[in-house]
């Protein structure tokens, strides 16, 4: 049962990226857009692990983000040594837009299902959102 579930994911995961409108973000700065649009304002020593890859990796990627004025970086109020990176209102829109196109093809999809198929993807949404809560708080 465990390896049917984790194909279905592995298959959903698939199908999203494939929703998702191609743009000038990677999946990591997209990722890291939308975690600190959810989370708020997070060290820069703090995001790389999260998605996955290294510090370095990850400062380069801020470096992108700031430059594109999608991202911006302060220092920490509570340790000036400590860099703080914050989305700006240029990532907020960036986030938007990639969402929104990402919504319209999962609707035109949707639509083609029958009504019992589409109550139950619903109707599973809010264990999807625990499920993501966790593998957030763990840091998978």
């Amino acid at each position: 049962m465990d390896v049917a579930i984790a194909g279905g994911f592995e298959r959903f995961y698939e199908v999203l990226r494939r929703l998702t409108p191609r743009s000038e973000l990677s999946l990591t700065a997209a990722s890291t857009l939308r975690r600190l649009e959810r989370s708020g304002p997070h060290r820069l020593c703090e995001l790389h692990v999260p998605e996955g890859v290294s510090q370095p990796a990850m400062t380069q990627l801020v470096t992108r983000l700031e430059k594109e004025g999608l991202a911006s970086r302060g220092s920490d109020p509570d340790d000036g040594r400590a860099v703080v990176v914050t989305i700006t209102e240029a990532g907020r829109e960036a986030v938007a837009k990639r969402r929104e196109g990402r919504t319209r093809a999962l609707s035109a999809l949707l639509e083609q299902l029958p009504a019992e198929d589409h109550a139950a993807i619903v109707a599973a949404l809010p264990a999807l959102e625990r499920l993501g809560e966790l593998i957030t708080e763990q840091s998978i």
